[in-house]
């Protein structure tokens, strides 16, 4: 089987991005919440959750829910407007 260059340069990028700790889907979701209500504040999540920011960085699934919750709430806003 051969891997294709595009996939093989996705798997290098990954590898690059490890960080010595790091956290799971489980554990990104628990905080979600905070760092989008962070967001929404107009504060740097980032900087008090740098292990949520790198997990949203390179997970495509949790960069999803997080948009996701983004988008629910700014329709909530725009609702009660």
């Amino acid at each position: 089987m051969r891997i294709s260059e595009t996939a093989l340069n996705k798997i290098v990028k990954s590898i690059g991005m490890i960080k010595e700790e790091e956290i799971g889907c489980d554990t990104c979701f628990e905080e979600l919440d905070r760092f989008v209500d962070m967001l929404r504040e107009g504060e740097d999540p980032a900087l008090v959750m740098p292990l949520v920011q790198h997990h949203l960085e390179i997970c495509p699934c949790c960069q999803e829910e997080t948009e996701a919750l983004l988008n629910a709430l700014a329709a909530i806003d725009k609702d009660m407007s």
